[in-house]
């Protein structure tokens, strides 16, 4: 009975030994992590590997496009309002929700050109082969979604749209 209970209260040393261990390396690597605040363009660097240079102009661009995006993106945002206020509970599509949405459809087409303004600069700032890899991959978050919607549509069954 003597064995079993120098090998239990063993067990349970190691356990907590383990355990504190555990602990103090999940703390400071919490620590560590937070200490150093989140850069949103590092993903950037890191996949295209470039300079300090090329960084910080990016980053400067990014500085001038981020106001006019958020700009658009409330606009946007407020002719949704508009539309769903003007479709309330109706079961007609009105003029006037048309209009709504025309409107944010040139608002949406006006972000895209903007976006892609954006990524054109940003992909200039970077070491040619770079700035084509890293362009074509913005094109494809920027226009593809639409693409995918358009063919998601014409591959239903007896949908024509596609075939035109």
């Amino acid at each position: 009975m003597n064995r079993s209970l120098v090998i239990l209260l063993g067990a349970l040393a190691l356990g907590a030994t383990i355990f504190a261990g555990a602990f103090y390396a999940s703390q400071r690597a919490t620590i560590a992590c937070c200490a150093k605040p989140a850069d949103d363009l590092d993903w950037l660097r890191t996949e295209f590997h470039l300079s300090d240079v090329a960084m910080a102009h990016i980053r400067k661009l990014q500085a001038g496009y981020l106001p006019q995006c958020a700009e658009l993106c409330a606009k946007i945002a407020a002719k949704k309002g508009e539309l769903e206020t003007v479709l309330g509970t109706g079961t007609n599509l009105t003029t006037e929700a048309q209009t709504k949405l025309n409107e944010i459809a040139a608002l949406r087409a006006q972000c895209q050109a903007q976006m892609l303004r954006h990524f054109i600069a940003v992909s200039q700032a970077m070491p040619p082969e770079q700035g084509e890899r890293y362009l074509a991959e913005m094109k494809q978050l920027t226009l593809g979604n639409e693409e995918l919607m358009e063919q998601s549509m014409s591959d239903h069954a007896g949908h024509e749209h596609g075939t035109h």
